[in-house]
């Protein structure tokens, strides 16, 4: 039993599912994907996903995967599942807003990081400032002083 032959086994394992998942998306024209790729590609749900191929709206198939069974469906059809969803599209539309609203939050950031640059100048301006008319004080005390 040594440990160099079971990744190999793994690793040949996975290889022969990766080229069966190609071979099928090759004699279908689309290519089926695991319902985790189309979550991420479709930006879907995996309980849409179930909920879709269970309906019919999507088909699905159940293949021998390296973990056990995997369900794949095909890509382009949750795509276009996905498109006629409005609830996906107002989720789509929220995401870009929110990017939009994190670019303008960023900006104002740096302006204001910008404006505080600026006043800690002028603070520090103001302190000499001080320390300068203090000392011409001091001077002119010193100086009444003796007089």
């Amino acid at each position: 039993m040594g440990g160099g032959t079971v990744p190999s086994e793994w690793d040949d394992r996975l290889d022969a599912w990766r080229d069966e998942l190609e071979l099928l998306a090759t004699l279908d024209d689309t290519p089926w994907v695991p319902l985790a790729t189309a979550e991420a590609e479709a930006g879907v749900s995996r309980s849409a996903l179930r909920a879709w191929y269970r309906n019919g709206d999507i088909a699905s198939r159940l293949v021998d995967g390296p973990h056990g069974p995997q369900r794949l469906v095909p890509l382009q059809a949750v795509l276009d599942r996905a498109a006629q969803s409005a609830r996906i599209q107002r989720r789509a539309e929220r995401e870009v807003s929110l990017e939009a609203q994190v670019t303008l939050l960023r900006h104002r950031v740096d302006q204001l990081e910008l404006r505080l640059a600026a006043l800690e100048r002028h603070s520090d301006a103001m302190r000499d400032a001080v320390r300068s008319i203090r000392q011409n004080l001091m001077s002119l005390a010193r100086t009444h002083a003796r007089c």
